[in-house]
């Protein structure tokens, strides 16, 4: 154990290079992505555009096809950002005198958290020290701790105001698909109406400045040929939208599509897809996610926001020198973006902050968690001063209901809970082999027709339905409420009380015997059940922004609103039962079917993404019901425990599996007995590890042995008898500087010897003068042993972010072992095919 310890503490004294990752290249698809921007040093774009790269929806892929990109594809962008003409004829040390390019990654391979967090220890120290000196030093070390505090409220100003505005876009064109208001097309349904005198009571939402498709066309808003021209342009309207979308994802920024959160789990844990979160992802996803939510397909918003507040918090990180070097410092940030979006998307700034905890990030120290609150904070308010939703509340969905829950209530709350697991575990499971049929079928070839087709067949099926032609977020609205004697809605179609002495308290009415509305509501959402369930698992995964919080929701709403009725016409007829009995007396309000709703929706969300104690604050941040705080908790338990029961895995973990992103799942508990020699590599049939000397080898000998590899980096011994271990140097860093000391050192030639000691071992006088490479070698790289189990060595890769670690036995160098390596094995263990892990 003080080994371990003392290797770990040799490993963050030290700020060296290191890593190793060996890496497939599958290559891009055609249709080049090259024209849409040419990447710089400086840009904004530097972590996250694609460069050279070229993508396409034709592939097979889930999600756009990723690439390592190859040896040559480097060679030709960062040899030549690396070197700047000829400089004198000295030795060029790499570490004395910086290279550019060095310490930076490339795109597809994992950083190193021990270097980073150990350049920004060592960029902090020098920051204080000269701040002791002059005025001015003190000033530039003041502005760089306020930098992040700064850069917090930046992301949370422009992340609440895309959210605005992403808001105020989709609910104004989803109202275009019914109608058009006359006194100017760009106010929806319910603005056009505010100042109308015309509107009745019965009839809320009609007014004559507000005309449906089929009032406008055809003159009246009656008849059989009103109907079908309204359902003919509201298939068109969700058909142009959806293409639109799917379009602009295809043709500017294939990234945009889907969720965005698996990949931001993966971006969080270490992994750079470079693309992913840049300003092109940003302005597309934003426009193609208001299409998407406003063609009715089965999705929400709110996982796409996420990626946007991570997009803008990506962009705003260029604007600060210790957020833009620095790939770990970025990522505190991301995980506080994370936070901004669920904030923005619900409501909920501290579920928001629980959320980015509990669910996404990776490493989230204290400092981060008091920064996510201000960011989560600062969009809140922004969110709120924009008032999208035009009720004065920063609630999505503000409840209040009337009546307290009983104890005998946690029976069907459970069963909620029951069912949101068991609809869960189908989901995921049902929705990732739809997605395998796309990678591995002619489907995956043509994203854009199967978007029309769902889209189609959602217009077609959703609209006869009006609890699935309505958005999700109305439809979940709608299943909260608490009926009182205002409403005129169909779900509050009970025969009315013939006394005074059958209404409730306030403006609640007591329980009473359903009517015929009611019974032709409860139909209509019985089969609006089965169609969410079915149409969301071919949904979510297509090339179009989609979110899975309302949809899965919705479902869970659907089936606590039927079992909240049921519950409530049981105790209407039946008070005189024994559970009843004491609690529910004939004329009292004692069962509220918007309660139940509320709990299915909870139990559903978690039973997809196994979200709890931030599902709850979520939920009651959500709809202002502070006191349902218990049944909320017992219905997101028991849907967690019965879907891990069926697999641990939530929808978005099994997507970063289904993509083979290298993520070590904190989670996750390894319990097999193997030792690091079982799964280090080279095995037994393999060729020889591939190692560099530290002295002995030339240039050439050095670039012949890069070339004919594809390893990221290489182990530095002895000699080739001895196997000592010395250090660990990085491909990228070696090519570098390589191509810098044959430009700027005079007489750096194939022949010239690659030395990476400390002193240059004695030459005749007639040799080219050696190239010293020590300062871009690792010193302390971290080892295991032989017989270390594995157990241990996944806990140390999860807890350090390691990238590879050496394995030895007395001192010499046997092996490697990478991330990419444990996931294999892991797989091999599970019975999943190993080959799924495509990147490290």
């Amino acid at each position: 154990m003080s080994q371990v310890l003392l290797s770990l503490y040799r490993k963050y004294a030290a700020d060296r290079l290191r890593g190793f990752e060996r890496m497939e290249n599958p290559g891009y698809c055609s249709g080049s992505f090259d024209g849409l921007h040419h990447p710089s040093d400086d840009d904004d774009d530097d972590m996250v555009d694609i460069a050279g790269a070229t993508l396409d929806f034709s592939s097979t892929d889930d999600v756009p096809p990723l690439s390592s990109g190859g040896y040559e594809e480097y060679s030709s962008s960062s040899r030549a950002a690396g070197m700047n003409g000829n400089g004198p004829a000295k030795l060029v040390d790499p570490l004395e005198d910086p290279v550019p390019g060095l310490g930076t990654y490339e795109d597809f391979n994992t950083i190193d958290w021990v270097r980073e967090k150990s350049k920004d220890r060592d960029r902090h120290r020098e920051i204080t020290k000269k701040s002791r000196q002059s005025t001015v030093a003190l000033l530039h070390s003041v502005s760089d701790a306020f930098s992040g505090w700064l850069l917090m409220l930046l992301v949370g100003l422009m992340s609440g105001a895309l959210a605005g505005g992403i808001d105020i876009a989709a609910h104004w064109l989803t109202d275009m698909k019914d109608g058009v208001c006359l006194i100017g097309f760009w106010f929806n349904h319910e603005h056009c109406c505010w100042t109308s005198n015309e509107t009745t009571f019965q009839e809320r939402d009609r007014c004559p400045q507000w005309q449906s498709w089929g009032e406008l066309i055809t003159g009246t808003s009656e008849g059989a040929f009103a109907y079908i021209m309204n359902y003919l342009m509201y298939i068109f309207w969700a058909l142009l939208f959806s293409f639109l979308a799917v379009t602009l994802v295809r043709a500017f920024a294939p990234y945009a599509c889907g969720s965005g959160i698996p990949e931001i789990k993966t971006i969080l844990s270490g992994f750079i897809i470079r693309g992913y979160l840049g300003k092109w992802t940003l302005i597309i996803k934003t426009i193609t996610l208001v299409l998407a939510v406003s063609s009715g397909l089965s999705l929400g918003k709110e996982g796409p926001l996420v990626h946007v507040a991570c997009c803008c918090a990506n962009i705003l990180c260029h604007l600060f020198t210790k957020y833009r070097k620095n790939e770990a410092k970025r990522r505190e940030v991301l995980s506080a973006a994370a936070a901004v979006g669920v904030s923005v998307a619900f409501g909920a700034p501290i579920g928001g902050v629980l959320f980015s905890l509990e669910e996404v990030s990776y490493y989230f120290p204290l400092k981060t968690l008091w920064r996510s609150f201000f960011a989560a904070l600062v969009a809140a308010f922004t969110l709120r001063s924009i008032n999208p939703f035009g009720n004065s509340r920063l609630v999505l969905f503000y409840v209040e209901f009337h009546a307290p829950w009983h104890l005998v209530e946690l029976a069907p709350f459970v069963l909620l809970g029951i069912f949101g697991g068991l609809w869960g575990a189908l989901f995921i499971k049902a929705n990732i082999a739809w997605c395998r049929i796309r990678k591995s079928t002619r489907l995956g070839h043509y994203p854009v027709t199967e978007v029309l087709v769902v889209a189609a067949l959602t217009a077609l099926l959703a609209y006869p339905n009006s609890y699935t032609r309505m958005s999700g977020a109305e439809l979940i609205s709608e299943l909260f409420n608490d009926c009182s004697l205002l409403d005129s809605s169909q779900l509050c179609g009970y025969k009315q009380p013939t006394n005074t002495s059958e209404t409730g308290v306030g403006n609640s009415l007591a329980d009473r015997p359903a009517g015929e509305g009611l019974y032709t509501a409860l139909w209509q959402l019985a089969l609006a059940l089965i169609f969410k369930m079915m149409i969301t698992v071919i949904t979510f995964g297509m090339k179009v922004p989609s979110g899975l919080f309302i949809p899965s929701m919705a479902v869970g709403a659907i089936a606590g609103r039927l079992l909240g009725v049921g519950m409530e016409q049981l105790a209407y007829y039946n008070h005189d039962w024994l559970i009843f009995k004491g609690w529910c007396s004939p004329g009292a309000d004692c069962i509220t079917p918007g309660l139940y709703a509320m709990v299915g929706a909870a139990a559903c969300l978690g039973g997809v993404t196994r979200m709890t104690v931030s599902l709850v604050v979520i939920m009651f941040e959500l709809t202002g019901g502070l006191e349902y705080i218990v049944p909320l908790m017992a219905a997101t338990m028991t849907s967690k425990w019965v879907a891990d029961a069926f697999g641990r895995e939530g929808i978005y973990e099994a997507h970063i599996r289904l993509n083979g992103y290298p993520f070590l799942e904190p989670k996750e508990e390894f319990e097999h007995s193997s030792l690091a020699v079982d799964v280090m590599r080279p095995r037994r049939s393999d060729p020889a590890l591939a190692v560099l000397t530290q002295e002995g080898m030339t240039v050439g000998e050095v670039e012949t042995l890069v070339e004919s590899t594809h390893y990221s980096g290489f182990p530095v011994v002895v000699s080739q008898e001895s196997q000592r271990l010395v250090g660990f140097v990085l491909r990228r860093d070696l090519l570098i500087s390589i191509d810098n000391a044959r430009k700027r050192q005079e007489g750096i030639v194939s022949a010239s010897q690659v030395v990476f000691t400390e002193h240059a071992p004695a030459q005749a006088p007639e040799a080219p003068p050696p190239l010293r490479l020590r300062g871009i070698m690792d010193l302390s790289p971290f080892t295991v042993t032989d017989h270390t189990p594995m157990d241990i060595t996944v806990d140390i890769f999860r807890k350090l972010g390691l990238r590879q670690c050496l394995v030895t036995h007395n001192g010499r160098l046997l092996g490697i072992i990478t991330k990419k390596d444990i996931l294999k094995h892991m797989a091999q263990i599970a019975n999943r095919d190993p080959d799924s892990i495509l990147f490290n």
